[in-house]
């Protein structure tokens, strides 16, 4: 273990995280050395993402360093002329990021790679933009997302825009474990620069984002947007300069920003967990939409690529709407939206509410639906698509959505100006967001939706194993007429639909099992990819009443959901 570590001192080109390693050392702290070297942060579709420390196990300039020469060799070997198309770079507010940014830089230009480095903070939704619109061969963020301040990631997307899938991800890990075994070249950044191989994506980048997208035609309903307010906060992240110019440019005059949270800060020093749907992260922006008596309180997370929005209920007070019912809205706005186009596509996660479906299916639109994650999404989307039908939205309950097809993958921004143009609209027929919400439930069923994690013990037995070894018949008294079994990609009938034949799932193999009840309802279980956890997903569907109001239909499905998650938790 010494000569690793003093191997890795050796390589590590930031004295910052030397220190750290002798410090431990000099500690004798055994126990944090082994945590930092009993692996490497392990690169998957999502790229990277950990805490930042010394050590292969943590984010750090020598892990990115190598990384982004593992990704160039992958890239060289995998796409034509990738070392001339090159690869686009961004990053957000955190602390590291920039420097992070450069060192990716630093060693894909080492390697005859093209760079495009974004000049200062950028959105996550615009480097995916950039892929397309550059044609570059790939791209990178610098990003933890909504994470803590101690995190920090290395996000990829592929030439396509969209984030990487498999093979790729394997594939590219491969080359990062050569990349560690292997000196590294690095090339100074001024002689990139010289050499044209390094290209500063400067404010004219921005403004095409800007511009490609207030020219989506899903952005074009200007329906009296001065009569609708707006509070927003970027969270201390990345987007406030975007957002507040593209809700000007679209007609909205009244938008307040939370002056505490608008610039980027990597230590998010007003929220404890920089993730809007962590409690008490909006509570800044409720407080100034309640001193401006706005129509929406809205928020972007820190790399700006989810969106969320609180909208006062019928008793003055700002609630925060579910992702799953922003999606719902969306769903219908844009699908009334693009009505009289060509057949439109729509799509969401196994884990996100069924009633989209319900919606595309009322509006003649096709539907599609993937396994968790907006890299599914966006890939899929991209493969079902056609001449004739044109992929319109997608979102997943996790507050993540995309609107048209200039981003392939989530964008925060555009789903604020969509939502902010949506509410105009309402507002100027006398409507509002609840009523729109009320009316969908109306024609379609109320549908409630909800999660729960169990923690297991970390020897604990698959759960998926478990429950396919001894297959439930009944959840919460109510028989089971469908099960998915997506491990084998097998879709089973039992109960009342007994006699049906068993259908094959066209979706990736993964250890999730998705239980239809006779009444309407639907369990997904499936473990966490990264803790000892199993993780349920709970809906239930009630057929509002013809003189129900909202609060009734809903108080009659909390109940429902209560039995359903009470009894359905005893029994795992």
């Amino acid at each position: 273990m010494n000569t690793i570590i003093s191997q890795w001192i050796t390589r590590d080109p930031d004295p910052k995280t030397q220190q750290e390693l002798k410090g431990l050392i000099d500690a004798g702290n055994e126990a944090e050395l082994q945590a930092r070297f009993s692996g490497r942060l392990e690169f998957g579709t999502a790229g990277l993402r950990g805490v930042v420390g010394a050590g292969p196990n943590r984010m750090n300039r020598l892990v990115i360093q190598e990384t982004a020469t593992g990704l160039g060799q992958y890239l060289l070997s995998q796409i034509e002329e990738a070392d001339h198309r090159g690869v686009v770079i961004g990053y957000d507010g955190r602390l590291d990021s920039k420097q992070f940014a450069q060192d990716a830089a630093a060693a894909l230009t080492a390697m005859g790679i093209k760079v495009y480095l974004t000049s200062k903070v950028a959105a996550t939704p615009l480097v995916a933009f950039g892929v397309k619109q550059l044609g570059t061969a790939a791209g990178i963020v610098v990003t933890a997302s909504h994470n803590p301040p101690e995190y920090n990631g290395f996000k990829v997307y592929w030439e396509n825009g969209a984030q990487i899938i498999a093979p790729h991800d394997s594939g590219i890990a491969a080359e990062i474990d050569k990349a560690a075994a292997q000196p590294l070249h690095l090339m100074d950044l001024e002689q990139a620069e010289h050499q044209g191989l390094l290209v500063w994506l400067e404010d004219d980048f921005y403004q095409a984002y800007l511009d490609a997208q207030l020219a989506n035609p899903l952005l074009q309903n200007h329906h009296q947007p001065e009569a609708v307010s707006i509070a927003y906060t970027a969270m201390h992240g990345v987007g406030a300069d975007m957002a507040e110019t593209m809700l000007k440019r679209v007609g909205f005059e009244h938008v307040y920003s939370v002056a505490a949270q608008r610039e980027p800060d990597g230590t998010f020093p007003t929220v404890n967990f920089p993730n809007p749907e962590e409690a008490g992260a909006m509570d800044l922006v409720i407080a100034e939409a309640k001193k401006h008596n706005a129509t929406l309180a809205c928020a972007n997370d820190p790399d700006a690529d989810r969106f969320a929005v609180a909208v006062r209920d019928l008793h003055g007070e700002y609630k925060m709407l579910t992702g799953d019912q922003v999606g719902i809205l969306f769903g219908h706005y844009l699908l009334n939206v693009a009505s009289g186009s060509s057949e439109n596509l729509v799509g969401t996660t196994i884990v996100s509410s069924s009633l989209l479906e319900k919606i595309a299916h009322a509006h003649q639109a096709n539907f599609f639906q993937t396994l968790t994650g907006f890299k599914w999404l966006t890939n899929v989307a991209m493969q079902k698509q056609t001449e004739t039908s044109q992929f319109l939205f997608a979102y997943e309950e996790a507050l993540g959505y995309t609107v048209g097809s200039k981003v392939w993958d989530k964008d925060g921004l555009t789903a604020l100006v969509a939502f902010a143009q949506m509410t105009a609209e309402l507002t100027a027929k006398g409507q509002s967001i609840w009523s729109q919400l009320e009316a969908i439930y109306r024609q379609h069923g109320f549908y409630l939706n909800a999660q729960r994690s169990i923690a297991l013990m970390p020897d604990s037995p698959a759960i998926g194993s478990v429950l396919r070894a001894s297959p439930p018949s009944r959840i919460a008294g109510v028989d089971i007429v469908q099960t998915d079994d997506l491990q084998i990609a097998q879709r089973t009938f039992s109960g009342s639909l007994a006699a049906k034949p068993t259908e094959s799932i066209d979706l990736p193999a993964s250890d999730v099992l998705i239980y239809h009840l006779e009444n309407g309802a639907r369990v997904v279980v499936r473990p966490s990819g990264t803790e000892p956890k199993v993780k349920c997903y709970y809906e239930v569907v009630e057929q509002m009443l013809e003189d129900e109001s909202y609060e009734d239909a809903k108080q009659r499905a909390e109940v429902q959901m209560a039995a359903l998650i009470s009894e359905h938790q005893s029994s795992l």
